[in-house]
C-alpha cells in the first residue's frame, strides 16, 4: 500500500475495516458479569476422569521393525547425550547408543510407537510390548 492511502483523519488506511464501536450497554455487561457461572460448566475437584482409550483387538504385528528399533535407539541415544535421566543401572557405559540399547534390552525406554493403518486409524504400542528381535544383541556382545 502507498502511503497515499493512509487516511490522517481517522489514523488508519482506506482499505481496513473501521474498529467496531462499544454498543451501549457493553460496559453495562462487564460490570455485571460477576456472576457464578452455573454449576454444569464448573467441575468439580474429585470428578475428573482421565479418558481410557478403547482397547481394540491390534491387526499390525507384535514384532519391533528395524526402522522402529533405528529410531527408538537414535532417538533415546541424542536424550541420552542430552542428559535425560537413564533408566538403567550404569556400568560403566559412556556411549549413549550403547546406553539405549541397554535400556532397550531391558525394555525401559519409555516410549509410545504409534503405526497408522492405510484407513486413516493408527495403533499405539509400548515399547515394552513389542518383541525384538535378538539379532541386535551380536552388536553390542549381548547374551
Amino acid at each position: 500500500m502507498a502511503d497515499e492511502d493512509y487516511n490522517d483523519d481517522i489514523g488508519a488506511y482506506d482499505d481496513e475495516p473501521p474498529e467496531p464501536e462499544p454498543e451501549e450497554g457493553a460496559e453495562e455487561d462487564l460490570e455485571n458479569n460477576n456472576e457464578e457461572p452455573p454449576d454444569a460448566f464448573v467441575g468439580t475437584e474429585g470428578e475428573e476422569k482421565e479418558e481410557q482409550p478403547v482397547q481394540r483387538p491390534r491387526k499390525t504385528s507384535k514384532y519391533m521393525t528395524k526402522y522402529e528399533r533405528a529410531r527408538i535407539l537414535g532417538t533415546r541415544a541424542l536424550q541420552i547425550s542430552m542428559n535425560a535421566p537413564v533408566m538403567v543401572e550404569l556400568e560403566g557405559e559412556t556411549d549413549p547408543l550403547e546406553i539405549a540399547m541397554k535400556e532397550l534390552r531391558e525394555r525401559k525406554i519409555p516410549f509410545t510407537i504409534r503405526r497408522y493403518l492405510p484407513d486413516g486409524s493408527y495403533e499405539d504400542w509400548g515399547v515394552d510390548e513389542l518383541i525384538v528381535e535378538d539379532s541386535w544383541k551380536r552388536q553390542v556382545g549381548g547374551d
